[in-house]
């Protein structure tokens, strides 16, 4: 799969933490398709803009980024999600693990950190692709 047919969703509720991820995402070649500042909107989004991979942050109010992240996977199965945090405690990853993230990134995120996973899971379709 190209890096262009990879659709790139982002979640999370700080503006600049989105902008920031976005621009990253965008320099590396690929496609943002949508932006969410909270669980339920990016619910409606993924169900809209069919992206491939979602990235959530975990801190989120009202709905978590673990919830989301049970969410999605309940009723998306095909979506890889990419959690991120500031918090890299040992029970939040495995809680993100748990709801069905397939990476998870500690904030601050870096170019070459968020390449990588975002690398993973551009292989991961392609292996399952054929």
């Amino acid at each position: 799969m190209n890096k262009d047919e990879c659709g790139i969703m982002i979640v999370d509720d700080s503006d600049f933490s989105r902008n920031q991820i976005s621009r990253i995402v965008d320099e590396l070649g690929y496609r943002v398709v949508g932006e969410a500042s909270h669980a339920k909107e990016a619910i409606k989004l993924v169900s809209l803009k069919k992206p491939k991979i979602v990235i959530i942050d975990v801190i989120m109010p009202e709905i978590s980024g673990i919830e989301l992240a049970e969410s999605i996977t309940e009723n998306f199965k095909d979506v890889r999600l990419i959690l991120i945090s500031s918090l890299a405690q040992d029970n939040i990853i495995i809680d993100a693990i748990g709801a069905g993230a397939n990476d998870f990134i500690q904030k601050p995120i870096t170019p070459q950190i968020l390449e990588n996973s975002l690398e993973k899971q551009r292989e991961s379709f392609s292996s399952t692709d054929g």
